[in-house]
């Protein structure tokens, strides 16, 4: 089936979610034009797909940037720089979806613009809906746009609700990260380079961090609250170590539905990118006969607390899950770097909530506020 969108803008082009929307494009939807690449401080690699996807802009960090990328083009494209810069590629292209794959809280703005502009969003960010979850989804119907889950989780969910039903629950399956089998004594003394080492998928540093933490699981739960329009209470966690299937929904009558496929992030990008139908591909196929063995486990909330604190946060609301994400965000960075230990990110967001005086979101400045009270937080601790 033909795809139901003519062209694209990709923010964050050149990380792991970015690079195999390209690749979906390039092996599945040859007809589909690039209209925006963002690579921010990739510059060598935004230049090599700017070449040959030919889009009508792209962004990077900063002018020095922007005066190298320049060189490294064969091709004609208007560079702008800048978080302002990622506005302009989210809203200003003439592209029909925007792809979302930017990491962190820098992915909130330029949804916003998206949606402001009426452009329909391919969402592959979860801070979007973590910290503003309310306002966003609200937003986009004001606005008449689709924001289409790209998260296996989620567009598994998504995949699952197409025949319709009453929901009962929703389950999200998680892979446990590197350190499912770990004792409490040995997480605590691990080295980034063993929290990297994610055992059933490749992504970035930052979500493959969130991963061992087993925050990216909390923050799914509040990204499927706000998608689905689910309450809390209706979203279990289970882990599932072999990662075939990707996400459930169980309905009224007890029936539960399940989407199935092989750890490949091109599956839920294609199937955003084309989500009336589907499209034939030559990626790897589910052997059944090689998976053989599907097994669930609780989630370990004593090993794993930050999953515990991103509950708290779901379960209270407001902009306690913005301050959750900006303090989450800072620690993940600083434990790459070395100057914290993994159990000081749980640590850290701890002392935040106890310190921390919730308040409402009515609009944007209130999320905005409350990054700015996360960043004097761990700016004076």
């Amino acid at each position: 089936m033909a795809a139901d969108i003519l062209s694209i803008a990709v923010l964050g082009a050149t990380g792991s979610v970015g690079l195999q929307t390209l690749d979906v494009v390039r092996s599945c939807l040859p007809g589909i034009k690039v209209k925006a690449l963002t690579g921010y401080s990739n510059v060598n690699a935004l230049a090599v797909l700017v070449n040959e996807f030919k889009p009508n802009l792209a962004c990077v960090k900063n002018d020095a940037d922007a005066k190298k990328l320049s060189g490294l083009l064969t091709t004609k494209c208007e560079i702008v720089t800048g978080d302002a810069g990622l506005e302009i590629c989210a809203a200003k292209s003439d592209a029909d979806i925007v792809v979302n794959a930017l990491v962190g809280r820098v992915g909130l703005a330029p949804t916003l613009t998206a949606i402001n502009a009426g452009k329909n969003i391919a969402l592959a960010n979860k801070e979007t809906l973590v910290t503003a979850g309310e306002l966003i989804m609200r937003l986009a119907h004001e606005n008449n746009v689709r924001i289409i889950p790209i998260d296996s989780e989620h567009s598994a969910i998504w995949q699952c609700l197409q025949g319709g039903g009453e929901v009962e629950k929703i389950i999200l399956t998680a892979s446990g990260g590197p350190f499912r089998t770990w004792t409490k004594d040995a997480i605590s003394i691990c080295t980034a380079e063993q929290a990297l080492s994610h055992p059933r998928w490749n992504m970035g540093a930052k979500i493959t961090i969130d991963s061992a933490t087993l925050m990216n699981k909390g923050l799914e739960l509040i990204e499927a609250m706000y998608l689905f329009d689910q309450p809390m209470e209706n979203i279990e966690i289970l882990v599932h170590p072999q990662s075939i299937i990707h996400s459930m929904v169980q309905f009224v009558d007890g029936v539960v539905m399940a989407q199935m496929g092989v750890p490949d992030m091109r599956l839920p990008i294609l199937y955003a990118l084309t989500s009336s139908g589907r499209v034939a591909n030559n990626f790897q196929r589910l052997d059944f006969l090689a998976n053989n063995s599907l097994t669930f486990e609780a989630v370990d909330m004593e090993n794993f607390p930050c999953l515990a604190l991103a509950t708290h946060a779901a379960k209270t609301g407001g902009t306690l899950p913005a301050v959750m994400n900006f303090i989450n965000e800072w620690a993940v960075g600083q434990f790459l770097q070395g100057t914290l230990k993994f159990y000081d990110i749980s640590r850290l967001i701890t002392e935040a909530f106890g310190a921390y005086t919730l308040q409402p979101i009515t609009d944007i400045s209130d999320v905005w506020a409350a990054e700015d009270w996360a960043s004097n937080f761990v700016r004076n601790r």
